[in-house]
């Protein structure tokens, strides 16, 4: 075995990045395995269980032999309940609105992220897709390996984390096939203004042969005013790909229920998933029936606990000496500025930063270099995902505030 030799792999796994805050938890598990106390702030999910009436239709479903395959594209049911949800809180009414014929349904949200680029660039010829940055990991990683021309799109701690459009409107050329917009966004939880996205619009109504991937997965966790979509703006229903799911909303993040909406792009997304996974999980589809169609009750719920998270966390941070945080207007992420905090305590950057709060103050977080390259002029951050108790970010943001007294030069 020791000689042995193996074929090779491909260039494209090679290039495949990863989301890093999987390979943190492994480096949080293998400590807390030696016997460490670690708090951790690391992954990006609700710490609630599935409402007991969603489990509940799982069950139910089980019971009644919903087991096979479903049509690649969902069953009617849940993308009947898609196509309300998604008119109803984007407010989208008459002819302006999505119909259960534009819904496909998928094992999550995130699998649409590589369909969406598969369908609208190809393969090594210079096609160009424009992300935030930072920005969930996956989006630079799936344009890569898929062929495509990744362009970041810095956002401003100065703007909310929103982009300049300026900035926005130099990147365009005429191989830009494909604009991400995530809002509330992570890693920031930043959330696009009206004025935001009414300047986006104005800009893409200059390129019609753009389309835009609208990441949502948060549409229904954001705090200070109403969610709001680019797809209710005049002219850009039928270019943007709406994508959300089950994941945050409801404590589902292991059903795997995600979906896309586009009625020029279902068709196409419906053969990706035939390719692919051949449908979602046809007891999952039953439980996401209940989560749009039930009571929520449960689901508000946990989006108060979040906000009285949010408002705990930015509080304390922002008496931490070295680090200021802005509140965050959605989702379940705070993103702190730890330039000060860097160099008080001697640390090269937010990495180092980040590393030494793990192995020396017990507490895990991510650092900014896990979610693409550093935006020039935008200093150092962090970010920590508060779907935690409040007593872990008590006692997590206390600890890191007793390293920095400590460790100041």
């Amino acid at each position: 075995m020791k000689n042995e030799q193996f074929p090779k792999l491909s260039n494209r796994s090679s290039a495949l990045g990863t989301e890093n805050a999987f390979v943190v938890l492994a480096e949080v598990t293998a400590l807390q395995r030696a016997g460490s106390d670690i708090i951790s702030f690391c992954i990006g999910q609700p710490d609630f269980p599935t409402p007991i009436n969603i489990q509940d239709a799982a069950v139910k479903a089980i019971r009644e032999g919903k087991h096979g395959y479903t049509p690649s594209n969902g069953i009617p049911e849940l993308r009947e309940a898609i196509a309300r949800e998604v008119n109803r809180l984007r407010g989208l009414t008459g002819t302006s609105s999505v119909s259960a014929d534009d819904v496909v349904v998928g094992s999550g949200a995130k699998p649409f992220i590589a369909y969406a680029i598969l369908s609208t660039t190809d393969f090594g010829v210079g096609d160009e897709v424009i992300y935030p940055n930072p920005g969930f990991p996956i989006y630079e990683s799936q344009i890569v390996v898929n062929g495509a021309v990744p362009v970041p799109l810095g956002l401003k701690e100065a703007r909310n984390f929103a982009f300049d459009p300026a900035e926005l409107e130099a990147a365009i050329t005429p191989r830009t096939k494909m604009l991400i917009l995530n809002t509330p966004h992570n890693p920031t939880g930043g959330s696009l203004s009206a004025q935001d996205l009414a300047d986006i619009a104005a800009i893409m109504r200059k390129h019609p042969q753009i389309w835009i991937y609208a990441d949502e997965i948060y549409s229904r966790l954001i705090y200070s005013s109403a969610f709001q979509s680019i797809a209710a703006l005049p002219d850009m229903l039928g270019r943007t790909i709406i994508s959300d799911g089950a994941s945050k909303t409801w404590a589902m993040t292991g059903w795997r229920i995600g979906y896309a909406v586009n009625k020029t792009l279902a068709p196409t997304f419906t053969r990706w998933v035939t390719n692919t996974e051949s449908c979602a999980s046809h007891i999952s589809q039953w439980a996401a029936v209940e989560a749009l169609n039930g009571p929520q009750d449960a689901a508000e719920m946990m989006k108060a606990s979040f906000l009285k998270r949010r408002d705990l966390i930015v509080g304390l941070l922002n008496q931490v000496p070295g680090i200021s945080c802005l509140t965050p207007g959605g989702a379940f992420y705070a993103w702190p500025n730890v330039t000060e905090a860097c160099r008080m305590t001697g640390c090269a950057d937010s990495e180092v930063f980040r590393k030494k709060l793990l192995t020396e103050a017990g507490v895990a977080v991510l650092a900014d270099i896990h979610f693409g390259a550093r935006v020039a002029g935008e200093g150092q951050h962090i970010r920590f995902s508060y779907a935690a108790s409040e007593k872990a970010i008590n006692d997590g943001v206390g600890r890191i505030a007793d390293w920095v007294k400590k460790n100041t030069k």
